[in-house]
């Protein structure tokens, strides 16, 4: 049996193009993970660019037993009230110590799986969330910050810090590795430094 991390991404329909390249590639590249992109149904879902992507699996618990991370990629189709109910995934893989990240409108499906009841998140905005989900457990612990957040193996990011997001996310899923993130970060940093 392999001892390589595997990381589910949940995708769904008009999923942000922009909230998981970077993670993905650098748990892949840099760490030696394995990446499986799951779907409602193992379905094929259409980004909001327009590009299509076949899941290799669906986003049940059953089916992603060997799943030590997930990560629920945002689309505006989570703001819905039939949004894809991906709860006895997030709380399986919390449960037997797995990461479990949202970012931007992918953080409705942690609320709604009870994840933040007892830990620090963030999302799109304070008003954002409690307007989409204006009864979620946990909203006396949310942060009003423009970067991830990461609490007890959960991440949470808004839209637009996915790199901090990808930051947190493999912080948490590889602790060992904090050398080699404390450089990524820097080389994240570096891009917005004047010339």
């Amino acid at each position: 049996m392999s001892d390589r991390k595997k990381i589910g991404f949940v995708f769904i329909e008009n999923y942000a193009d922009w909230e998981y390249g970077l993670l993905a590639a650098s748990a892949v590249e840099w760490l030696g993970a394995d990446v499986v992109a799951l779907t409602p149904g193992a379905g094929t879902v259409t980004s909001i660019a327009g590009f299509r992507r076949a899941g290799d699996r669906g986003a049940s618990a059953e089916e992603n037993a060997d799943l030590g991370a997930v990560a629920v990629i945002g689309s505006d189709r989570w703001t819905v009230a039939d949004a894809p109910d991906v709860a006895p995934l997030l709380q399986t893989v919390g449960a037997r110590g797995g990461v479990v990240g949202g970012i931007c409108a992918g953080t409705l499906a942690l609320a709604r799986a009870g994840l933040f009841e007892t830990r620090s998140h963030t999302s799109n905005g304070a008003d954002w969330i409690d307007e989409n989900l204006p009864d979620y457990k946990g909203r006396e612990n949310y942060r009003d910050v423009p970067f991830a957040v990461c609490d007890d193996r959960v991440v949470s990011a808004p839209g637009t810090a996915p790199a901090t997001f990808a930051s947190a996310f493999l912080e948490a899923v590889f602790p060992d590795k904090i050398e080699m993130l404390t450089e990524f970060r820097a080389m994240m940093a570096r891009e917005f430094q004047p010339g």
